[in-house]
């Protein structure tokens, strides 16, 4: 269901009331002890009892900027007796002795946060022998490592923690860690998730989120750093506003999308750390209209608890780790209720989002940004990443062509079968007649040249594939070197399209419309907006191809067009023009010789805009 909210969310006063309206639901799930929160039975890589502390721990993301404001909670007693109980070792809700890479380390980060923010709410209501449990229970931390990525700033909370509330602290390691970090640096204000990882989410909710607190907790105690940290941030806020859409939302792209409006939480860090690169106003309109973007959504169980999933509660699309509390990290977009009712944040009106450039060019995540002014569409296209890992969909969160605010991506249910494989903007390959098709999963090559992406990559050892895409909203161009050493079927999918019960599609209409008999193209139209591709070059038909439900993350139904095409051993190039507009009531708009003029050479692909833009692409 949808959270019920009865105001514009305009105010402070009216933050306050939505996180009430997410956190008093929690109330009855609580342990008896408090140290617990069992929300669900849907299981997680991790023992229950640790996923229901870490449902504990993730509720204070939203709790302490809460108090730090001046506010209250009837949360806030449960959560202390939950502490008392969680760090006695004799109470048999105890949270544990913690392993090396243990979640419970990734946990313990608000309470260095909040040592440092509310001493006098979490700290000075314990007797001695219960400050002594949580200092124990915590420093834990500084025993075991974490992982080699943005795990090492919860070592750097905790510490922090320690330090502004006057306890031993782990200098040498805080010292370390904060240094490793910095080896995570690319330029223009963006990190890898560790040495070779992704750029995403993670970047925004993580790296810049804990270094602003950073910055703002050890202003006066390391400046250097802070200072440092803040630079950084403002550098990274002009490329992360390309990712957000007029309408509050933001783009659909990589893991842990469960955290839904932990979106938003950067611009809310930014504030709270003061940091001068935009407009108060506008910051306050990227929080909030985000927030209004997702109240829209079913995101909650009929208990008003935040579900796994995205756009609607969806166990396909979710991780390894994700458990039923995960989704409470969301809370860290409650930053701003730290500051009190007279700071700018709250002052200021909300402002739109600025003017910001057709295309932005974003070399360290890989992307391109397009956004229409006309429908507000915000699309990401991605040249894909040399490196991979084992998380849960990894090539459908990292390696699809173009990632879409208004169409959302999909992940699969198996790899047998198109319906299965959901492969929207991707080019699925299967060994003839097997039915099991590989997308691209990682790269040997990438670059980008102004709004043309490249990559060259190899599903099999024997097959090469070197992909062009050029970006542009409604229409984008696709083109693909294949040289196999095997017969290969191929699909191409283009956006996937929400549908429930009125859907157009247009089998033939669109081919007759384009002018080109010979090649295939189809297309369909719902409210949610329209769906189109067409050959230019390869392939032979066109399905509208009816996913398995739920595989995608927007809309549990989708159709999707698909161009396909039977390879023989050798060289082929294919080619497609693909359309997307999420408006509703968009009516297809079929590629002409007018609006694009494609030349094919053996060695060189000439596309010429109707604005007389030429972009050559050499084929070898």
């Amino acid at each position: 269901m949808k959270v019920t909210v009865d105001h514009p969310l305009r105010t402070r006063s009216d933050m306050v009331k939505v996180l009430e309206q997410l956190v008093r639901p929690l109330r009855p799930f609580y342990s008896e002890g408090g140290a617990r929160l069992a929300l669900g039975k849907s299981g997680v890589s991790y023992p229950a009892a640790v996923a229901e502390m870490e449902g504990f721990s993730r509720v204070l993301w939203g709790l302490v900027p809460l108090l730090a404001g001046g506010g209250t909670s009837e949360l806030w007693e449960i959560a202390l007796n939950g502490i008392r109980c969680g760090t006695n070792p004799e109470h048999e809700e105890y949270w544990g002795e913690v392993g090396d890479y243990d979640q419970r380390l990734v946990e313990m980060a608000v309470f260095g946060y909040a040592l440092a923010l509310i001493p006098e709410h979490i700290w000075e209501p314990l007797h001695p022998e219960e400050r002594e449990r949580l200092y124990r229970w915590l420093n834990q931390m500084n025993q075991h490592p974490c992982y080699d990525c943005n795990w090492l700033f919860f070592n750097v909370l905790v510490n922090v923690g320690f330090r502004k509330a006057g306890l031993p602290y782990d200098a040498e390691q805080l010292e370390r860690n904060l240094a490793r970090l910095d080896a995570f640096y690319l330029e223009d204000g963006w990190y890898s998730d560790g040495i070779g990882g992704h750029s995403d989410y993670y970047v925004p909710f993580a790296f810049h989120y804990y270094g602003l607190l950073y910055a703002r907790m050890m202003e006066e105690e390391d400046p250097k750093r802070s200072q440092v940290f803040k630079e950084r941030a403002a550098a990274f806020a002009g490329d992360f506003l390309a990712w957000f859409a007029p309408d509050g939302a933001a783009l659909p792209y990589g893991r842990s999308l469960a955290y839904r409006f932990a979106q938003s939480a950067f611009w809310s860090a930014l504030a709270y750390a003061e940091v001068d690169v935009l407009p108060v106003g506008v910051l306050k309109g990227l929080v909030l209209r985000n927030l209004r973007w997702w109240f829209n959504r079913p995101i909650c169980n009929s208990d008003g608890l935040l579900t796994v999933g995205y756009a609607y509660p969806n166990l396909v699309m979710a991780e390894n780790y994700n458990s039923p509390g995960s989704p409470y990290w969301a809370l860290k977009a409650f930053l701003p209720l730290a500051l009190p009712e007279e700071h700018p944040f709250w002052t200021a009106e909300e402002l739109p989002l600025p003017e910001l450039p057709a295309l932005s060019i974003q070399r360290p995540a890989h992307l391109v940004l397009a956004r229409d002014p006309a429908s507000g569409h915000v699309a990401a296209f991605n040249t894909g990443h040399r490196g991979t890992n084992e998380h849960t969909h990894t090539s459908a969160k990292y390696e699809k062509f173009v990632y879409s605010t208004g169409f959302g991506f999909s992940v699969p249910r198996a790899e047998w079968g198109l319906s299965q494989g959901a492969y929207d903007s991707m080019l699925a390959l299967s060994e003839r007649g097997d039915n099991l098709y590989r997308v691209r999963r990682q790269n040997l090559d990438v670059s980008i040249r102004d709004n043309v992406l490249y990559a060259l990559w190899k599903p099999w050892s024997d097959v090469e594939v070197r992909t062009w895409i050029v970006a542009g909203l409604p229409w984008h161009v696709r083109i693909h070197r294949i040289a196999t050493a095997r017969p290969l079927d191929a699909a191409e999918g283009g956006f996937a399209l929400g549908v429930e019960t009125e859907l157009t599609e247009w089998p033939e209409a669109g081919r007759k419309a384009v002018g080109l008999a010979a090649e295939a193209a189809v297309g369909a139209a719902s409210p949610w907006g329209v769906s189109g591709m067409q050959s230019l070059l390869g392939y032979q038909t066109a399905e509208l191809i009816r996913p398995n439900a739920n595989t995608h993350i927007l809309y549990p139904r989708t159709v999707l067009p698909t161009l396909q095409a039977s390879l023989e051993p050798g060289v082929h190039v294919l080619a497609a023009a693909v359309y997307g507009d999420p408006s509703p009531g968009a009516a297809w708009q079929p590629v002409s010789p007018d609006t694009l003029n494609v030349v094919f050479g053996e060695r060189e692909i000439v596309l010429t805009t109707c604005e007389g833009n030429e972009i050559r692409i050499g084929l070898e």
